[in-house]
């Protein structure tokens, strides 16, 4: 998983801060939040071959084939080692926190030789590392002052509205980069992306702006996976399937990692068909050409048909195989990331069906892993916001098992250890926990007023805010946010847990 692929809402689940926010898009959306290579910020080095190999990555990295990026980005710096700006998007193709931070440590090091536009970005990205929202805002209004002509300054401004949930701020910095470049298809899948994931939501305005980037680029196949995903959000499954059938077409032999994307892809959509064989043929097919960097992410979602189809147990035993073969399958530097997964997921299979003990266990070793993870950058800031991260399963889990007080604690804990942090968003998940901790004590009102304060983006906090609801009586709130989520059509353990109650409680 890529530190590109996470975004806002995956940097966050990287830190433990958020609930259950969509995993499918952080694991497979190529969008970002410093935005590669800006138009008319300099590219600073004197090399002609670590400016091609730059170009090269930034290309890469904007049809969404991060995997190539990366390399492209490290052969960059390996002919410029003075290469700031290449060292960091290889920070932002990096597949763990402490990778991020190396390279980051790099960029900033190397900063002296960069143009001034090229070290607000490297700031930019420590600001959100740092989890200095605030700071970022400052920083990118900051870029786009002074290179006002520049399509991409414009989107990594859109990149910070978005993180603060200011969505139609953001969507008017993408507009403005569309109007400095309206053939700039980075531009357009990332206006398609906000239309597909953020509120208010407009599944018309994604399919529009991504067979745009598919008309101006009909050779990538992850644009014709992006086509896809947007016909998925709007509920034409069958047009879903055609396109990423395509995008599969053009990587026959997933020379370019798409190909295991699309018929990964095209499992979730059997999956909420409720064609579960299928599904897990797909994913199957999928495993087999996948690269070592996708395996085991890629197997957490075989092992969501299982919750589908109502088997948690079968999951959880799936789920725990990858995490004992993980070592076997990964790149090294990535095993204890997917053990995270994996044990992230196990944890609120277990707490959403009363396995408390197997809650327990894997909130335990997620949060031990999670922890050593953070210790690895050294930076004490990023270790205590994963110590937040920590205390909010722990309360998740004593949440379920009843013990409220428990709970109350380790969200207090949890909001006292991110009081330092200039981000408006950082309470969402101590409301989620709090919610909980009202919706099973019955006490609706107290969880509707948390989990209106929770992250808006989060399916499952959205299902646990009907529930309040229902049992306040308010039934039409009910409906509408159960029909919400249950025609989310995005994967993620969450929304497997929940999409068929879901259904049942809409009527």
């Amino acid at each position: 998983m890529s530190m590109r692929a996470l975004g806002t809402t995956g940097l966050l689940m990287l830190l433990g801060l958020a609930a259950c926010a969509p995993q499918e898009r952080q694991e497979e959306q190529a969008e970002t939040i410093a935005a590669a290579a800006l138009s008319g910020i300099p590219v600073t080095t004197s090399m002609d071959a670590a400016l091609a190999h730059f170009r090269e990555g930034q290309q890469l990295a904007d049809n969404g084939r991060g995997l190539e990026a990366k390399l492209a980005f490290l052969r960059a710096v390996e002919a410029d080692p003075d290469f700031a700006r290449g060292y960091l998007e290889v920070a932002n193709n990096a597949n763990s926190a402490a990778e991020y931070k190396q390279y980051m440590d790099l960029a900033r090091a190397h900063s002296a030789n960069a143009s001034e536009g090229e070290r607000i970005l490297i700031e930019i990205n420590m600001a959100f590392f740092e989890n200095n929202v605030d700071g970022a805002l400052a920083l990118a209004e900051e870029l786009v002052g002074k290179y006002p002509s520049a399509p991409r300054a414009w989107l990594t401004l859109a990149g910070v509205y978005t993180g603060l949930d200011r969505i139609a701020e953001a969507r008017e910095q993408m507009k403005k980069a569309l109007e400095l470049d309206p053939q700039l298809p980075i531009a357009h899948t990332t206006l398609g992306f906000s239309y597909l994931f953020n509120e208010p939501k407009d599944f018309d305005a994604a399919v529009r702006h991504f067979q745009h980037v598919v008309d101006l680029r009909p050779a990538e196949p992850q644009a014709h996976v992006n086509l896809g995903d947007a016909y998925r959000g709007g509920q034409d499954l069958q047009a879903a399937r055609q396109a990423y059938g395509r995008a599969a077409e053009l990587d026959p032999n997933n020379d370019m990692a798409v190909y295991s994307i699309a018929l990964l892809k095209r499992g979730h959509v059997n999956s909420f068909l409720g064609r579960y064989d299928e599904a897990q043929g797909d994913y199957d097919r999928a495993l087999e050409v996948a690269k070592p960097q996708q395996k085991s992410t890629y197997a957490n979602y075989r092992a969501f048909t299982w919750v589908h189809a109502g088997g948690p147990q079968s999951a959880v035993d799936e789920l725990q195989r990858i995490v004992e073969t993980a070592a076997d399958v990964t790149p090294a530097d990535q095993v204890n990331g997917v053990k995270i997964f994996a044990l992230t997921n196990i944890a609120l299979i277990a707490m959403h069906h009363g396995m408390t003990d197997i809650a327990e266990r894997a909130v335990r070793e997620r949060n031990e892993l999670a922890l050593a993870e953070a210790q690895k950058t050294g930076d004490e800031d990023f270790i205590r916001v994963q110590q937040a991260g920590n205390a909010y399963w722990e309360g998740l889990a004593a949440a379920r098992r009843g013990d409220f007080s428990t709970a109350t604690l380790r969200a207090e804990e949890y909001a006292r250890l991110l009081e330092p942090d200039a981000n408006p968003r950082k309470l969402e998940p101590y409301h989620d926990l709090l919610g909980l901790v009202a919706l099973l004590q019955g006490d609706f009102q107290a969880a509707i007023d948390h989990y209106n304060q929770a992250n808006p983006n989060d399916i499952y906090a959205r299902y646990h805010l009907g529930l309040a609801h229902e049992g306040a009586g308010n039934l039409t709130e009910a409906r509408e946010l159960f029909r919400y989520v249950f025609e989310n059509n995005f994967n993620s353990v969450g929304y497997a847990l929940v999409r068929k109650d879901a259904e049942e409680r809409m009527m």
